[in-house]
């Protein structure tokens, strides 16, 4: 799957029902490898918020920051509603994607 310049809003976990992320990225691969490996700086680096549990390709990036802004003003149990929905084994979907 190419995600070069793809719209993206996705989100991390430390572990499953762990401390989320939530991000927005026109490169997937990149931005969680650079999440992974540290390259991040701030609260992923900080709360070891790694594995990728969930992303929604969107057609264009103003789409991708308004749905970034929509989950993060949701509630936790809606985050997780959608992780599960998505991805009900918590799986990091990292090597899916690359």
């Amino acid at each position: 799957m190419n995600m070069e310049k793809q719209p993206v809003i996705y989100i991390l976990a430390s572990q499953r029902n762990g401390t989320l992320y939530v991000g927005v990225t026109s490169n997937l691969v990149k931005r969680v490898w650079e999440h992974k490996n540290d390259l991040a700086d701030g609260f992923t680096r900080r709360y070891c918020v790694h594995m990728l549990v969930y992303y929604e390709i969107l057609d264009t990036m103003d789409a991708a920051i308004t749905r970034e802004k929509q989950i993060k003003a949701g509630s936790r149990a809606k985050k997780l509603h959608l992780i599960d929905s998505m991805n009900p084994g918590w799986n990091d979907l990292y090597s899916s994607i690359v």
